[in-house]
């Protein structure tokens, strides 16, 4: 009888929960998540920094022409060309959105809600090809139309991705027709 009195004198209540560091460690966690977003935010406003010699986007000419092509879908940003994770974030070029293009006689106008337009002109269309990938973006093989365009003295690529990817083949055709041309011109 006396082994189970000392056996229940033994038996303790559970832990209690200490509140007072389970918040100080909550808060330190989210003081973390919000430090580790301001440097990713402060580096992007470095990157654009760095970039601010990349001269303003050209906007649609008034009257460009008939539309040779249309298409609806996601941009997904604009790399230096050949270096498919150096993003270029300079005028709104690093923001993703949705994306309306327009291929005419004057080139490739890309209307973008939420974000800034811009106007790609026919004689600065250096190639269209389709690829896997773009900085923040990585598809399946021929998932992404790239189309690479000088700017000033730079050369870019552009990722854009079609709500309907059977459409891409059809634009690079026809990009790459138009800059044949074009070049023939020159």
């Amino acid at each position: 009888m006396t082994s189970l009195i000392l056996l229940a004198a033994e038996r303790e209540s559970a832990e209690v929960t200490d509140w007072a560091a389970r918040i100080g460690w909550v808060v330190g966690l989210a003081l973390f998540v919000a430090l580790v977003y301001w440097l990713m935010r402060e580096g992007w406003k470095w990157r654009g920094t760095l970039q601010s010699d990349l001269s303003a986007l050209h906007s649609a000419p008034d009257d460009p022409g008939p539309a040779t092509l249309t298409m609806s879908g996601r941009y997904h940003g604009s790399t230096t060309a050949g270096q498919w994770l150096d993003r270029i974030v300079a005028h709104g070029l690093g923001t993703r959105s949705r994306a309306e293009l327009t291929l005419g006689d004057a080139g490739l106008d890309v209307t973008r809600p939420g974000a800034e337009d811009f106007f790609i002109p026919a004689d600065a269309l250096r190639e269209a090809r389709l690829d896997k990938g773009i900085a923040g973006k990585v598809l399946t093989e021929g998932g992404l139309l790239v189309i690479t365009w000088q700017h000033g003295d730079r050369l870019i690529d552009s990722g854009f991705r079609s709500d309907h990817a059977a459409e891409h083949t059809e634009w690079v055709d026809a990009l790459t027709n138009m800059i044949n041309k074009t070049e023939g011109a020159r």
